[in-house]
């Protein structure tokens, strides 16, 4: 039986590697079986289109975010018009499993990490033997469910299926805007995070832990995709690669040891409690030009609402010190948090300009299925179409009113980057071949006029 995994195309200004469909794709191929990865985004493809080229696959493995879940349950439909077994993995899907197996009308819901599962399921199908019982299926074939644990030995797993998922092939659209060199990949060298931020569904689906893979096993990869591949710049997308400072810096050591040329950055945000100089300095050695902090708001209290377990000071230290050891800096703002007032907004807004980041990302906040504030506000938010994450209004606190929240991203973003320093940011690393992707990014966040039409070519 061959195997197809996909993710629907969505309007969205990030097109990177799927990474979960990559990984679940080796770890079936290493196995025995036939896979192919169909990116429905970075390919621009209809949903018809996707089911056309997974005409010889017998079952269809979709990952599915909250944010493109809609699409999901299209895809989902278009596929099982052509009698395809269809199973959906994902955040969304892994806390919202029942809801997805009757929402979308698919066969199965692989819950949490799918590698395992998704073997122990596509083994089940060849040999016709039951599914129930499988860890980590839910099927409307049983009425019990069994949580599968975490992997314990994540160099265990193969590495992500490049050769299906060839950076080269993708569009000069990646997480954090701009970047130094392409052809670029993303990596996680860790899963899981400790921390119960409010806004997260991190805590949800990883129960709070974190676990991780040896700096030998990551720079195996790194090494792999730059010699391969021609990969000249990683991007880290661990929710906390500097949580356990000798993992970070023996990830550092090796590839000067190994002495690879290969540029990197941390877009998905470190914390700012667990740097110090001599680790900045070691990680800017080693390639890393860019890191980015989650510094949610500028506001003590909202802070501790959220449970950021950080303060003003320490985010000040961290973002002064990586500038003192030469490295780009973003802030991640979130605008909306529970107790956000248009003053708080200020807050985060003088904030963010009064310390010396290079770029500001300012988001409205998502409530995420899974995240604590999804659990003590989902009551509020109806069945109506959800807005697109992070860049339209799905809640509103009732400090707030909803026309000042829905245009403080934009008042934000113009004020931060109406500065020299920012500006020539923005200027030096852009690229010709990516402004009509540059363009639908400053529209997403009403900075620029929006883009109609289809998704611009942005190769």
């Amino acid at each position: 039986m061959k195997i197809a995994l996909t993710r629907p195309n969505y309007h969205s200004h990030l097109i990177t590697p799927q990474l979960g469909l990559g990984y679940i794709s080796s770890y079936l191929k290493e196995r025995g079986f036939r896979t192919s990865i169909i990116d429905g985004l970075n390919l621009g493809l209809t949903h018809a289109e996707i089911a056309q080229r997974c005409s010889d696959a017998g079952m269809v493995g979709i990952n599915c975010l909250s944010d493109y879940y809609p699409k999901v349950v299209e895809l989902t439909r278009a596929l099982k018009d052509r009698g395809k077994i269809v199973v959906i993995g994902g955040p969304h899907a892994s806390v919202l499993p029942r809801e997805t197996l009757i929402g979308t009308g698919c066969d199965y819901v692989v819950v949490g990490e799918g590698e395992e599962t998704m073997y122990e399921l596509a083994s089940a199908l060849v040999r016709k033997a039951p599914v129930a019982g499988i860890a980590g299926l839910m099927s409307r074939e049983s009425s019990t469910f069994t949580k599968r644990p975490y992997i314990k030995d994540l160099d265990s797993l193969p590495f992500p299926d490049w050769k299906e998922m060839d950076p080269r092939t993708y569009k000069k659209a990646p997480h954090g805007g701009f970047v130094k060199r392409f052809p670029v990949a993303p990596i996680t060298s860790t899963r899981g995070c400790p921390y119960e931020c409010t806004f997260c569904a991190s805590p949800e689906i990883w129960g709070r832990r974190i676990r991780y893979r040896s700096p030998k096993n990551v720079v195996d990869e790194i090494e792999r995709l730059t010699g391969e591949f021609g990969v000249k710049e990683i991007h880290f997308e661990d929710d906390n690669l500097t949580l356990k400072t000798s993992h970070v810096e023996g990830i550092c050591e090796l590839i000067l040891e190994r002495k690879i040329k290969v540029s990197w950055a941390t877009p998905n945000g470190i914390r700012v409690d667990t740097i110090t100089p001599r680790l900045l300095n070691l990680m800017k050695r080693s390639g890393c030009y860019f890191i980015a902090f989650g510094i949610e708001s500028g506001n003590e209290p909202i802070l501790k609402k959220i449970k950021k377990e950080t303060d003003l000071a320490t985010i000040t230290h961290a973002v002064h010190e990586a500038r003192n050891a030469g490295l780009l800096t973003q802030g991640f703002f979130i605008f909306g948090l529970p107790g956000e007032t248009e003053r708080t907004i200020q807050n985060s807004l003088d904030y963010a300009k009064s310390i010396p980041l290079d770029k500001a990302q300012f988001l409205l906040l998502d409530l995420l299925p899974g995240s604590k504030l999804w659990q003590e506000h989902k009551a509020e938010l109806g069945n109506g179409t959800k807005g697109r994450s992070y860049q339209e209004v799905t809640w509103v606190p009732s400090t707030i009113k909803r026309e000042a929240l829905e245009k403080a991203p934009s008042k934000a973003f113009k004020s931060f980057f109406m500065r020299p320093r920012q500006l020539f940011y923005a200027l030096r690393f852009i690229k010709p071949s990516q402004f009509s992707f540059v363009w639908r990014r400053m529209a997403d966040f009403g900075v620029l006029p929006s883009v109609k039409g289809k998704q611009p070519d942005v190769k």
